[in-house]
């Protein structure tokens, strides 16, 4: 009840009925076509000022409208979760959405036929949530010519072929064959695409790729200023705008070496064919829609769940083909920098760079904007799940069967379809693990990984360059008592997540941005005798891939783990474990070990450890106390289900000699 009585002061809004645009003289019904992609920077398409091309979004863009502040969470598995229920992720109760109601579970019984193709990332599956076909992969990344086991075709599992066979195409090819059963049942529907791309790996098809290969010569500081004059010169943003500058972990391109270079303008090709390549997907999509006579009176909502990633997590292989499906590059700071043009920071950071993203809406037959329009309202898709309800004339339940669902967190953006405007809405909240914020009217607040508040004024600060909060110390009091107010209210936060931010401020710094001085050596672990023997086995509940130098476990929570076999050590104890670890899994760590070899592990001896399960990085030391030779290890870093990111796993003697190495 107090929830609800803080939502309704804080949003009065939700005191007013759902109403539906359909007025006279509109279509009703209309059907939903709700894309989003992966890691697409503020300006990789070409109506956003890039020099990709992308001629099938720019005519969406032309013929609708184009958002210049539509905000997302700044992470893949949040926005997903905002996404679909309206709600902020932790309000909705993260990936279980067990307090909330998703955008299908609405629409399914107005009538729609509700269907899912892409990336879930969520728990269970799309066909536990009112889709009612769905095909894609249940895990957060995969290999776009392999694919992994989690991928399902309406629930059941289904094997990715061995040829032939590539994410981006299959998830239109099923998309459209879920929209064919959707007319032949004579029913509105509502396809929701989620397309990996462009998140890592980099594996673009090789035309893509080859299309590509020498237009990034010229290197991320003149394609970054090419692409905010475009911005400017296309109306997208005011001529008075002051980019921000290239930071000074990012370096400047003439500055690096011309391996480094040859290198970077590789990365930056193939991350233009796989945007190339949604672009040609999405043409099959309108085409289709086209010939069906049902482009009109389709709500097309094409969005990213967050900024360009700048994480540099894999083993430079400046000699690979990215089209090899053995091939896994990694993301590019420096890129990251210039994709996210004109902003600051990346993925997972709540500056813009994070949070703002391309966002186009089409809708011919009920938008009344004028096509072609810039919409610079602050949105985000929390606002989603309101506005389709409204314009499909669907009833918003208060309840639903096994949840503890709460009230709505985003607002409809109806108004602004209908030709009008949204004067005032509600503050949007930030959070992502230590990255937090509040925009509320023209003030934005923000902290980088809880360093002091920073705040901007972005009517005349839309890059966040002049922090104000010094001359300001009202209006920061003001809005950090409102995130604290939503966030142990509305959102249920507890623990370090607000905890007070540091008093003074330090150097803003990731271990995961490239580093430009460490020299370009091949050694990517290849497929073969010599990995197999060398990585752990992936224990049942466990699913294992290796990205660069990390293990990357998937837990089902059905005893997760890793098993070290016949560990060929001849150094007898005491060792030490080093590694550190990233979780977002739940329960307590545990390490088995034994000596000889014919004790079975779990038995054998044994030691619990704390973890850490806050998306952070953290860095671990376990002592085994053990006189003999190990025989063999079984690591349990978690006991729940979700995502766990091992680096450097280590295995050292008591002299600090290295004894093993993992991956």
């Amino acid at each position: 009840m107090r929830l609800i009585l803080f939502l309704l002061a804080l949003y009065p809004s939700l005191l007013l009925p759902v109403v539906a645009l359909a007025k006279e003289g509109a279509a009703p019904h209309p059907n939903f076509l709700l894309v989003m992609v992966d890691d697409m920077g503020f300006s990789d398409l070409g109506c956003y000022g890039s020099e990709i091309d992308t001629p099938n979004m720019d005519k969406l863009a032309a013929g609708g409208v184009r958002f210049t502040q539509f905000y997302n969470t700044a992470k893949c598995h949040s926005s997903r979760v905002s996404l679909l229920s309206g709600r902020w992720c932790r309000q909705a109760g993260d990936e279980s959405l067990s307090r909330a109601v998703n955008i299908p579970e609405v629409l399914a019984p107005a009538g729609y036929f509700t269907a899912m193709a892409g990336k879930w990332h969520l728990s269970k599956e799309p066909t536990d949530f009112a889709f009612q076909r769905y095909f894609g992969h249940l895990s957060g990344a995969t290999n776009y010519y392999l694919g992994d086991k989690t991928f399902r075709l309406n629930g059941e599992k289904w094997t990715v072929p061995e040829k032939g066979f590539y994410t981006t195409i299959a998830n239109v090819d099923f998309a459209l064959k879920f929209i064919g059963e959707a007319r032949s049942a004579k029913k509105p529907w509502m396809t929701y695409i989620a397309f990996n791309a462009p998140h890592a790996p980099l594996q673009p098809l090789e035309q893509d790729y080859r299309k590509y290969l020498g237009r990034y010569d010229v290197g991320w500081d003149t394609i970054r200023a090419a692409r905010v004059a475009k911005q400017k010169q296309i109306g997208l943003l005011p001529a008075s705008l002051q980019e921000s500058p290239r930071p000074d972990h990012v370096r400047a391109w003439d500055q690096l070496d011309d391996a480094h270079q040859v290198w970077e303008a590789k990365r930056m090709a193939a991350y233009a064919g796989l945007i190339d390549r949604i672009d040609q997907e999405m043409g099959r999509l309108i085409s289709d829609l086209e010939k069906a006579g049902e482009l009109d009176n389709t709500v097309i909502l094409f969005v990213s769940d967050n900024g360009a990633c700048p994480y540099d997590r894999g083993r430079p292989e400046p000699d690979a083909l990215p089209f090899d499906p053995k091939t896994t590059w990694s993301d590019s700071t420096g890129w990251a920098w210039a994709r996210n043009s004109p902003f600051r920071y990346y993925k997972q950071n709540q500056f813009e760079g994070g949070i703002s993203t391309p966002a186009i809406l089409h809708w011919p037959a009920g938008l009344k904007q004028k096509p072609g329009s810039v919409i610079g309202a602050p949105a985000h898709i929390v606002d989603v799940l309101p506005t389709f309800a409204e314009l499909a004339g669907a009833k918003l339940p208060e309840t639903y069967p096994g949840r503890e669902a709460t009230p709505l967190a985003g607002i409809s953006l109806a108004p602004i379809i209908a030709g009008g405007e949204i004067k005032a809405r509600p503050p949007i909240h930030l959070l992502y693990s230590s990255d937090r914020g509040l925009r509320d009217g023209e003030w934005k607040l923000v902290s980088y990984k809880s360093q002091p508040w920073e705040l901007y004024h972005i009517p005349t600060d839309r890059t966040e360059l002049q922090n104000v909060a010094a001359q300001h110390p009202d209006i920061v009091q003001r809005m950090v008592k409102q995130w604290h107010d939503m966030s142990e209210n509305v959102l249920m936060t507890k623990g370090k997540e607000i905890a007070p931010v540091a008093t003074e401020a330090t150097p803003h710094t990731n271990r995961e941005w490239t580093n430009y001085d460490n020299p370009l050596t091949e050694g990517r672990l290849r497929q073969g005798k010599s990995q197999a023997a060398t990585l752990p086995r992936a224990r049942k509940g466990t699913t294992l891939s290796v990205e660069g130098t990390q293990l990357i476990l998937q837990c089902t929570g059905n005893d997760p783990g890793l098993a070290f076999e016949k560990l060929a050590i001849s150094q007898p104890g005491p060792y030490t474990l080093e590694f550190s670890l990233q979780s977002k899994s739940t329960g307590a760590g545990e390490l088995y070990w034994t000596t000889e070899a014919e004790t079975i592990l779990p038995k054998g001896k044994h030691l619990d450890f704390e973890v850490k399960h806050d998306g952070e990085w953290h860095d671990m030391k376990l002592v085994i106390d053990e006189a003999k030779t190990l025989h063999g290890l079984r690591f349990d870093p978690c006991s729940g289900e979700g995502e766990v990111k091992i680096e450097g796993l280590t295995l050292k003697a008591a002299d600090g000699k290295v004894l093993a190495k993992w991956p």
